[in-house]
């Protein structure tokens, strides 16, 4: 309940906040540079890069399971991690995340041994540490969970989840209380190394995923996952300097916490806001669902390879866990003590009437101090990035090619980004090209 008000109180302020930012003047869009480097490895995807002295550069190919090195041409590379026995610590987990630590060494964190592997400037995996709290270790892979990093002060910065990561509804039981409203938020906190204790910096607002858990007289259950295909969210970004940025959604600004804990609040940002209708919301939800069926289709086919071992999509049994793509009110045929998982949508009243300005993981700090947000506008296909600055003032707007999404930054306006190229992926460097002086 508590919950709801809150949305519907900002809902309702929204329209003047908007008023207010368009006040402001945009800058105008502008192109990424040139591409000055592309990898010549073929990897199965770009996930993280660690930019080191020299040009060097770690990469994440979390598809692949590897942690590889290159050199400043992104030609040559060694690897540090993977499955095989020829690495010293082999990458033993399905996932894992690359943080940034000080003097160019880097954590590789693996959430399900519970611990990170600390590398040095060579490549070279020195020392073992325990991950922070068993139940967060899995915040420290980076994608939907922000990029995490240890600050000037030796900290471990990353984002922690407040309450679970979803909402599960169970149908009512005699005689017992309703199941707890979880909060839909989420908290970055700076964890010490050395005293293992970890100080919250703040909280902010992630949209929450409703699970419903329904039986029927035959003992079969129905799960059925809701989701907001465009909610409102806010994000955060550690800062090369060791501030946290918080960005919130709904009012699109930015709160800066120092190193001491002080929030610097700044102005409202400027936005190119979109008013959905209701059309608009149809196309979103239609567009969502043909993503989840793809998506279903998809591990359908490795769940099912034939006999050449190539996947190819087969018919579905619906044992326990089936994933079925049925439209809010319609499922399977059941069996007894069987289970049917259905992907439901928002209603369209429940989904904002203005496209949200960003999606979760949105944000990232750059080498050179700015706060970089890859924002819902796209240019000729390609995503727009706002850059803001130490003083929370929007002061560029970078178009990136078609196609691609920044995975990290090296000083001097240095642009990491990942690119599919077929069935494989690549790693290109560019650069900002510096904007004309007046």
């Amino acid at each position: 309940m508590v919950s709801a008000l809150r949305a519907f109180c900002k809902t309702m302020l929204l329209p003047a906040a908007m008023s207010g930012a368009a006040a402001q003047s945009l800058p105008p869009v502008r192109q990424l540079g040139p591409v000055l480097s592309t990898s010549v490895e073929p990897m199965a995807a770009v996930s993280q890069v660690r930019a080191l002295a020299g040009g060097r550069v770690i990469v994440h190919d979390n598809g692949g399971r590897r942690v590889l090195m290159f050199d400043s041409t992104l030609t040559t590379f060694t690897v540090i991690a993977d499955t095989t026995s020829a690495t010293a610590h082999a990458y033993a987990s399905d996932i894992g995340g690359l943080v940034a630590a000080r003097a160019d060494s880097t954590i590789f964190a693996d959430p399900v041994l519970l611990s990170m592997f600390m590398i040095d400037p060579n490549g070279k995996v020195v020392r073992t540490m325990a991950a922070p709290q068993p139940n967060e270790a899995h915040y420290l892979i980076g994608g939907p969970f922000g990029t995490p990093g240890i600050d000037p002060q030796g900290r471990l910065v990353y984002r922690a989840r407040v309450g679970g990561p979803t909402k599960i509804i169970s149908p009512p039981r005699p005689g017992q209380p309703p199941a707890p409203d979880v909060p839909d938020s989420a908290m970055v906190v700076r964890f010490n190394l050395a005293t293992r204790k970890a100080d919250t910096v703040a909280h902010f607002v992630v949209p929450n995923l409703n699970i419903n858990l329904a039986r029927d007289e035959n003992g079969h259950r129905t799960i059925t996952t809701t989701v907001n295909p465009i909610p409102w969210t806010d994000d955060w970004a550690l800062l090369s300097d060791g501030t946290v940025a918080i960005v919130h959604g709904q009012d699109y600004r930015v709160d800066f916490f120092g190193a001491d804990g002080k929030m610097a609040p700044t102005q409202k940002l400027a936005f190119d806001w979109q008013r959905l209708t209701d059309a608009d919301k149809s196309m979103i939800v239609d567009s969502a669902r043909k993503a989840v069926a793809t998506q279903d289709s998809i591990q359908r086919a490795k769940d099912f390879p034939n006999d050449s071992g190539k996947p190819v999509p087969r018919p579905r049994p619906i044992p326990e866990g089936t994933m079925s793509n049925a439209a809010p009110g319609t499922s399977a045929p059941a069996r007894a003590g069987s289970s049917t998982r259905v992907t439901a949508f928002s209603a369209l009243n429940e989904m904002p009437d203005y496209r949200p300005p960003f999606r979760q993981a949105a944000a990232r700090g750059d080498a050179d101090g700015n706060l970089w947000i890859r924002t819902s506008k796209m240019v000729n296909d390609g995503a727009v990035y706002d850059v803001i600055n130490k003083n929370g003032v929007l002061v560029d707007r970078i178009q990136v090619p078609p196609g691609r999404v920044i995975a990290g930054f090296g000083p001097g306006g240095v642009v990491y980004m990942g690119v599919l190229d077929g069935a494989i992926a690549r790693l290109e460097r560019a650069r900002v090209v510096p904007r004309a002086q007046p």
